[in-house]
């Protein structure tokens, strides 16, 4: 079997460890250079770079207790205090940075008390409880404190992990890195390479003709030639909710009975046949089936006759036009699907007024600074439950993305949430704002996409982690 596996995806940058990414092409080459404190293992986490862990009762007071005898790629220690100190610049206003969000971890760690008692006990101090802690860290990179003085000086290197693979070489379009012999997690190629392929059809050509082994976010329709070749076809789940964000701060959609006749009047079902071949999973609550507290996703709220009943009340029997801002990338299907729905809305007697958006960085900021008309194409992508009732749903918080909506009960459920250390029962206050939020819906919520991708080889036993995350050193090629 291949000791040298070659990834193929849309992009293979090494960007900033420590901005705030979901994009799945840039963390599976973090998460393979750079250690965190925890991993993330379905809806839960186990101990990585950190054995073990207590936190207070009150879910602000953390203790992390580290691996004995880790170094850095570059020979220097990765001890409690080179933990506290990436911890620290993660914290810093000017990282943190996801697209049209600035300082993303600031919000979680920026008032925190970092420290290290000896070099094997880092203690996290936080002045609010956070029983979510650990969703944050999960993507708290730790690295050399050498290697980060010098990218803040400016200086063009590539930042130092102390992870199970060694950066070994770098380009615009590929970066290669090699098994560091002896880590804690052991398994995977002797060395990968990330190379960047931009078009689908040529990344499932180079798997078919031998030059890779992992192709990512294939086509489904010419995925197929997949078996027929002997290689493996993985559909898998991903967990980025699509949505329409819904302006609940002014205009029509300000009435919580047109938000819920929307939710009511929409056939995600038809929808998802028609933008995607049927290649996603409808979505009727504010987080994947996947997520952590995810409630009951059984429930089908198609409704059309009660949504116009909900239009006429709210006293738009006569019709109604809403303005929608429509990206042309991110969701890339974002104005076919606009284009879809405004077929089926047209049917309760709503008219959309489409602008569409070519700058998809000028757009987040146009969303963040909530300068969108009655309603826009977004995603969700956090991992965190309580990451988007933080940052989207809060209206106390008002974060980068939420648009002006309110609800008492499920920010009471959210309070109740962060204070619960006990997982089982803080799960189920998640389920229960679930619920809330499907009653009161602070966006139109469509659908999760189904992604596939393609592995060289007969590999049955090959499944994608639940946060659609390639983990390298699980991949089926000793």
């Amino acid at each position: 079997m291949a000791q040298h596996v070659t990834i193929a995806q849309r992009r293979a940058a090494l960007a900033e460890p420590h901005d705030c990414t979901d994009a799945a092409d840039e963390l599976t080459i973090q998460h393979a250079l750079f250690d965190t404190l925890v991993k993330r293992v379905r809806q839960g986490f186990v101990p990585h770079l950190a054995t073990g862990w207590t936190v207070g009762a009150d879910a602000r007071s953390w203790t992390f207790h580290l691996r004995p005898g880790q170094v850095f790629h570059d020979g220097t220690p990765c001890d409690a205090m080179a933990v506290v100190a990436s911890l620290a610049r993660m914290a810093r206003p000017d990282k943190g940075y996801a697209l049209g969000a600035p300082a993303v971890w600031r919000q979680y760690l920026g008032g925190a008390k970092l420290s290290a008692p000896d070099p094997l006990t880092v203690v996290v101090e936080l002045p609010e409880p956070l029983a979510d802690l650990l969703d944050i860290l999960e993507q708290g990179f730790i690295l050399s404190p050498d290697s980060t003085a010098a990218l803040d000086r400016g200086e063009d290197v590539a930042p130092v992990g102390s992870g199970p693979y060694r950066l070994t070489s770098r380009a615009p379009d590929r970066i290669t890195a090699a098994r560091v012999a002896g880590h804690f997690a052991a398994g995977g190629p002797a060395q990968v390479t990330w190379c960047a392929v931009p078009d689908p059809a040529e990344r499932l050509a180079l798997l078919l003709q031998g030059e890779v082994e992992v192709a990512t976010l294939l086509d489904p329709a010419t995925a197929t030639a997949l078996t027929a070749a002997g290689h493996t076809r993985h559909d898998y789940l991903s967990p980025v909710a699509i949505i329409y964000l819904l302006n609940a701060a002014r205009g029509p959609l300000a009435d919580a009975r047109l938000r819920q006749a929307l939710s009511l009047g929409v056939d995600r079902a038809a929808l998802i046949d028609t933008v995607l071949d049927g290649m996603a999973q409808p979505l009727r609550g504010f987080v994947s089936p996947v997520h952590f507290g995810a409630g009951d996703a059984s429930r089908d709220p198609f409704d059309p006759d009660r949504a116009r009943a909900m239009i006429a009340e709210a006293g738009y029997a006569q019709g109604l036009r809403l303005s929608v801002d429509c990206p042309t990338r991110l969701p890339d299907e974002a104005e076919r699907l606009t284009a879809a729905l405004a077929e089926q809305l047209a049917r309760l007697g709503i008219a959309l007024d489409v602008t569409r958006h070519t700058d998809r960085e000028g757009y987040a900021h146009m969303v963040r600074r909530k300068e969108i008309g009655d309603m826009c194409v977004f995603d969700s992508s956090p991992m965190s439950t309580f990451r988007v009732l933080f940052e989207k749903i809060d209206a106390r918080v008002a974060g980068s993305w939420w648009q002006g909506y309110h609800n008492a009960q499920a920010e009471a459920l959210l309070d109740q949430g962060r204070r619960e250390t006990d997982s089982a029962t803080r799960a189920a206050i998640y389920a229960e704002a679930y619920g809330v939020l499907q009653d009161d819906p602070p966006w139109l919520t469509l659908y999760n996409p189904q992604r596939v991708m393609g592995l060289a080889g007969g590999q049955p036993d090959f499944a994608m982690p639940v946060d659609g995350v390639i983990d390298v050193t699980a991949l089926p090629y000793p």
